[in-house]
């Protein structure tokens, strides 16, 4: 990667971010680099001072951005910022002697048809599709054109291995590591009865997967489609297509960085 020597620095509005960002800029500017006051398409890093939130939304409101990306973690669970304030001092140096590695991650894509038009969503960690006001939901799963499965219940969350370790997780979901690119559809609340009968465990499919999902309406025409927490509503969804994205987010890593490590520590 060529230098550029922009760098990005991206923070949520906490004190603690604010001060750490205004410490980094006057660091980075004593080694020679600018940092843009505006975002920088041009720029060789990224780094996002917050917590997991703060990390989504920056990519989200760039446009998830082909740029190399690392975060500070100044909030609470910081599965994605990977370094504490602390560290800078280290990260820094780290970087300039280009003593790290560049982890490609994967989103996913959905497309969201209503009856008279469509619309785009991303997500880095899932896609969730489930009734409005919390309301059963009966949807048809297809995978590859294939009906895998008439289910019920509150609906049912599409995750990348990235987002294996969020919503995913607490929905019951398996933790995949992330150099497996897959899909996984984790049922949420399914219903079985002689009635209706659902999937209660979660499904892992190649990451060349296309899932489709039509919804059949029984009481209201209206269903709640997520992207990492940023809701989509809209009236007579007929279809969702869900598929990894061709599109790559670059994550910064430090040779410290070890996934089964994090999870042990975050979560364990």
């Amino acid at each position: 990667m060529e230098s550029t020597k922009i760098i990005n620095i991206v923070h949520n509005n906490e004190k603690l971010s604010v001060d750490t960002a205004y410490n980094l800029k006057n660091s980075l500017i004593s080694l020679g680099y600018k940092v843009s006051n505006i975002f920088d398409h041009s720029a060789e890093l990224i780094i996002c001072i917050g917590g997991d939130g703060t990390f989504l939304r920056a990519l989200r409101d760039h446009g998830f951005p082909s740029i190399p990306i690392i975060g500070i973690n100044t909030g609470h669970l910081g599965f994605f910022t990977e370094i504490t304030p602390k560290e800078i001092d280290s990260f820094l140096s780290k970087y300039i002697a280009k003593d790290y590695t560049i982890q490609e991650i994967t989103p996913i894509e959905a497309i969201i048809c209503t009856r008279s038009n469509c619309i785009d969503a991303i997500g880095i960690n899932e896609i969730v599709i489930k009734g409005d006001k919390s309301r059963t939901i009966h949807l048809d799963i297809y995978v590859n054109n294939n009906l895998v499965q008439r289910f019920s219940g509150d609906g049912i969350l599409i995750s990348t291995s990235t987002g294996s370790t969020a919503y995913n997780y607490s929905a019951g979901g398996s933790i995949v590591d992330p150099s497996l690119n897959v899909l996984q559809i984790t049922p949420l609340a399914p219903i079985n009865t002689n009635v209706y009968r659902s999937f209660t465990s979660s499904i892992i499919l190649p990451s060349d997967a296309i899932i489709k999902v039509n919804p059949e309406y029984r009481f209201e025409d209206y269903l709640v489609v997520v992207s990492d927490g940023l809701e989509h509503r809209h009236n007579s969804i007929v279809e969702v297509d869900a598929r990894l994205s061709e599109s790559k987010i670059k994550m910064v890593r430090l040779e410290s960085y070890e996934f089964w490590s994090r999870v042990t520590s975050k979560f364990l």
